[in-house]
């Protein structure tokens, strides 16, 4: 190939990248724009539990690279600082695993007029701290059975709770994985836990399945979101939220309705989960 050819296939290839380059970045911009009505309502949200002096709790579970983080930050993109906080809680340390288990979760739950959004929360001990032994089997057993009462009565008085359990498929999770290893913006988010993810995904989906059994309830029911699509995840679970609370002034023009093929409750995700072990003898997600 001569000299021109090859400048001529160098040009190309870089017209190419620049039009992927422009396609994705525009990709994004509509996808932001159809977010930003619901973060206006959400917006609203805040201002009716600081007028009303209510208290509200959203917890986002889920495997590692589901989506949970990218939905926070979409969530709490526009929010008044004031009167929201993001908790991400390590695992206990030595003076906190001789305090009652939940302590450190409810010195950081919410005043008045404020929401708490956590990213991972009291749930560790459902699922991430048995499969990795970072819990004992009698102390896994307890939270479960005393966890059911402890949400009840928190909602009892007063707080509103909301229960995201992001779902994601082994294929997606490996995808996602690969793209931060490959991607020096994204490399710091891999850890040797999130690679022992997908070697530990069956254990994993047990604990999911108990955990949604024994913890989904009327007064703190469990909602999944399938987040194979990031764009989808993030706008119903605005919409999940949203429609937990009666705030003033909603936009009755838009559409609040979850999206059925993104959106379940946690009984239905437990029937789906059952019906997959009948037919293939395990879990499928």
């Amino acid at each position: 190939m001569d000299r021109q050819s090859e400048d001529v296939g160098r040009l190309r290839a870089e017209l190419d990248s620049e039009r992927r380059g422009n396609h994705k970045l525009a990709r994004a911009a509509r996808r932001a724009k159809e977010l930003e009505p619901y973060q206006v309502e959400l917006l609203k949200l805040q201002r009716h539990l600081e007028l009303h002096d209510r208290k509200m709790i959203v917890l986002f579970e889920g495997r590692d690279a589901a989506g949970k983080g990218g939905t926070i930050r979409r969530v709490t993109r526009y929010m008044n600082e004031k009167h929201y906080r993001v908790v991400a809680l390590g695992k206990p340390n030595n003076e906190q695993r001789t305090q009652w288990y939940l302590q450190k979760y409810v010195a950081q739950f919410p005043r008045g007029g404020e929401i708490v959004l956590f990213d991972r929360s009291w749930y560790n001990r459902a699922m991430v701290e048995p499969v990795f032994g970072f819990c004992t089997d009698k102390e896994h057993e307890d939270f479960l059975r005393g966890v059911v009462g402890f949400e009840k009565d928190l909602v009892r008085q007063g707080t509103i709770l909301v229960k995201l359990y992001f779902s994601v498929t082994k294929k997606e999770q490996l995808r996602r994985f690969e793209r931060r290893r490959d991607d020096p913006l994204r490399q710091w988010k891999l850890s040797e836990i999130d690679v022992q993810a997908q070697e530990l995904w069956d254990e994993f989906t047990e604990r999911k399945y108990e955990m949604l059994t024994r913890t989904h309830t009327s007064a703190a029911p469990w909602t999944v979101i399938r987040s194979k699509v990031k764009h989808k995840a993030r706008l119903n679970a605005m919409r999940v939220i949203l429609d937990a609370v009666d705030y003033e002034d909603r936009d009755q023009s838009l559409d609040f309705v979850p999206d059925p093929d993104v959106v379940l409750s946690g009984s239905h995700e437990v029937e789906l989960m059952e019906a997959d072990r009948v037919r293939k003898g395990k879990f499928k997600a």
